[in-house]
């Protein structure tokens, strides 16, 4: 069987390419061989599973202990105590029958599945009792467990952890899943009954992270696709890919498998191009793969959307690393700090994220009569921003209110539907590049068209120093891309104002560059 770059669920080492996940997150062996229960969490899809079904394999080749993997995502949606303990207890046993080293020790519970208090906490006591060797479990998928559950589930670790001196109980135990036990804590924070002095989270020795790809390792993973086949990847396209991924797990294997097995129809003689890396970014946002789609909701989420609409924005807002929302948010993997910076994970991320946010918009806009078609915007195989943007102007000064209000994120909204016109107007001709950052106070764009690059800032006018700020970050973007033509669009949100101060065209020559402030 001919290996494939895996995009659904855990890797397998006969049947895909993979790298050592262990080599990700190397603090997990000693954690084990110090008899410690701690945290693992990462993002969807970035290889948590692959890591613990292999390091079961080594911890039970390595013979010093016996090492089970449970998932707990059977126990999803049961939301009544009573009920979610004893469904844990069952997939603890279901599990136990096909682990080859294990299946042959008796697991039966001492009490009766009403007694949920104890009895996760007897039950594998009483299965370390006739054990030979200590016990080692990766709990997968925690995420799962209702806040009740959870905490009885944690409150029963920990009895069975501070006693195993004098009763058997698991040598080590990993809690796995996409959030930081921090985001447990904060989710129950409420409840006066849920925590109490003696916190079941106390006994986590370290909360871990398993970190993406770096751009050397995806040279190593993409080096074995060239082994079997021959076909090779340029050192510059996996600059592209690492710089598109930044290393993301699932979208790295992703755009391997996208260029060789559906661009280059699994032709091995042919060779992928940096063109190819673009090409298959689009097709795998515009198919809306189960990963973008898990992605599309999320952006769905109240706390979600408090981290991500300023970095929309750029907005000014400073932010907390210990605040509950940006590490829910960090942990999902939707976002990184880049100097200080908040950014979007990666430049693919950042594409779904605007795409989906605008989208109601660009089917709605091919409705609005005086809009021009948008092959009336290409004057000589360039475009016309003039005519664009004026035909934008007008098309805001008519329908701004409403369509703001069609919008979760109504403060990101002027972006967001300057983003859909966009689209509309380059849409299979061009496509536009992005540098979101929360805290620069603007959002650079460039619509790229023809091979003729267009540089647009965007600002939210808070003050008359806006626009001459604006200006100044219009000019060093532009130096960045070498243009020597830019546009500065402001949106006046002010209700006070009326639209003809609003709207206005200015054009300035600054140091041999053309500046255009639009305001909106």
């Amino acid at each position: 069987m001919r290996k494939i770059f895996n995009t659904t669920g855990p890797c397998q080492s006969d049947r895909h390419y993979m790298l050592p996940a262990l080599a990700r997150c190397q603090a997990v062996s000693w954690l084990i061989e110090e008899a410690e229960y701690f945290v693992l969490h990462a993002a969807r899809q970035s290889g948590k599973t692959t890591l613990l079904l292999d390091l079961a394999q080594q911890v039970n080749e390595a013979g010093d202990y016996y090492a089970l993997y449970c998932s707990l995502e059977t126990v999803q949606g049961i939301h009544d105590v009573e009920q979610g303990i004893p469904a844990i207890v069952r997939e603890l046993k279901s599990q136990l029958r096909y682990a080859p080293l294990l299946k042959n020790f008796v697991f039966d519970s001492p009490v009766a599945d009403e007694e949920t208090n104890t009895l996760l906490r007897l039950s594998l006591s009483a299965f370390c009792v006739v054990l030979d060797k200590p016990l080692v479990i990766f709990f997968d998928e925690i995420d799962c467990l209702s806040n009740g559950t959870l905490i009885s589930f944690l409150r029963q670790l920990r009895l069975g952890y501070i006693n195993r001196a004098q009763v058997p109980f698991v040598h080590s135990i990993a809690l796995v899943g996409m959030r930081n036990i921090r985001d447990y804590k904060a989710n129950l924070r409420d409840d006066a009954d849920t925590l109490g002095s003696a916190s079941p989270f106390n006994i986590v020795a370290e909360t871990l992270t398993l970190r993406n790809f770096t751009e050397a390792e995806i040279t190593e993973l993409y080096a074995q696709h060239t082994q079997v086949t021959g076909q090779i990847f340029s050192s510059e396209l996996v600059a592209e890919v690492f710089r598109y991924t930044q290393g993301q797990p699932w979208l790295v294997n992703a755009l391997a498998r996208e260029m060789t097995q559906k661009i280059l129809a699994r032709d091995y003689a042919l060779t992928p191009q940096l063109a190819h890396v673009e090409q298959a970014v689009q097709n795998i946002i515009q198919r809306r793969d189960t990963h973008i789609d898990s992605l599309m909701e999320r952006l769905k989420e109240a706390r979600v959307q408090r981290v991500i609409e300023p970095v929309i924005m750029g907005g000014e807002n400073g932010y907390d690393l210990l605040n509950d929302d940006y590490q829910y948010v960090f942990d999902l993997g939707l976002i990184r700090e880049d100097n200080h910076r908040l950014v979007p994970a990666n430049p693919v991320y950042e594409d779904v994220i605007v795409r989906y946010l605008s989208f109601r918009s660009r089917g709605a806009l091919e409705s609005v009569s005086f809009l021009s078609a948008p092959p009336a915007y290409v004057r000589s195989g360039r475009l016309d921003m003039r005519y664009l943007l004026e035909d934008f102007q007008r098309f805001w000064r008519q329908h701004s209110e409403s369509w703001i209000a069609r919008f979760q994120y109504q403060e990101a909204a002027p972006h967001l539907i300057l983003h859909a016109f966009f689209y509309r107007v380059i849409n299979g001709g061009g496509r536009i590049s992005r540098e979101m950052a929360a805290g620069n106070g603007r959002l650079d764009l460039c619509l790229h068209y023809q091979a003729v690059d267009y540089p647009v800032e965007l600002k939210i006018r808070y003050s008359e120093e806006t626009y001459a700020e604006g200006q100044q970050q219009l000019l060093a973007y532009m130096d960045k891309l070498g243009c020597d033509e830019g546009w500065l669009v402001v949106f006046d949100r002010r209700k006070s104002v009326d639209w003809a101060d609003k709207l206005f065209w200015q054009t300035h020559e600054t140091a041999g560059k053309l500046l255009h402030i639009v305001g909106c």
